[in-house]
């Protein structure tokens, strides 16, 4: 019996360490995949927000983030360059932003560029999570202009995939 509940003790530490997240690619219909980290991300214009509510789906309050500092997703991806000779065309691509945990969201080209807030979406470096909880992940992402803000929140931020609609 002990050495099953230590090693549902391992598993469990072994998933939450899982969900960290000190760096994230962007790739897809990408010319040449990037890999940004904690450190390349101090190389970016960093953006200053004293605080966010997370509202869920139902838009009842269910923590806030304060002292945020993070740098806007368009700043990132214009270092990439999408595999489309026609600039018409980036209306027809969109973003899948995934978390360690399989967390997904989806942002369309024109909410990244055709926004009218350049800090619409961010990735975040810091943050303090209300209620005192251990948020997982170093990066995270939010858009800051949703009202069900937790719905795209992601913490643990691994990978960003471009591609095309069919």
């Amino acid at each position: 019996m002990i050495k099953y509940l230590f090693a549902i003790f391992i598993l469990c530490g072994m998933k939450s360490q899982a969900q960290e997240s000190k760096q994230f690619t962007i790739e897809g219909d990408v010319k040449q995949k990037l890999t940004i980290n904690l450190a390349s991300l101090s190389n970016y214009k960093k953006v200053s927000i004293d605080s966010i509510t997370i509202l869920n789906h139902l838009l009842q309050r269910k923590s806030s983030i304060k002292n945020i500092k993070g740098v806007p997703l368009k700043e990132i991806l214009s270092q990439v360059e999408i595999n489309e000779s026609s600039p018409k065309k980036l209306s027809e691509y969109y973003l899948v932003c995934s978390a360690t945990d399989n967390y997904k969201v989806v942002f369309s080209w024109n909410e990244v560029f055709n926004a009218k807030s350049e800090n619409n979406i961010l990735i975040l470096t810091d943050f303090v999570a209300d209620p005192a909880k251990a948020e997982k992940g170093n990066i995270a992402m939010i858009a800051t202009t949703d009202v069900a803000t937790g719905r795209r929140f992601v913490k643990g931020l691994n990978k960003i995939s471009i591609h095309k609609v069919n």
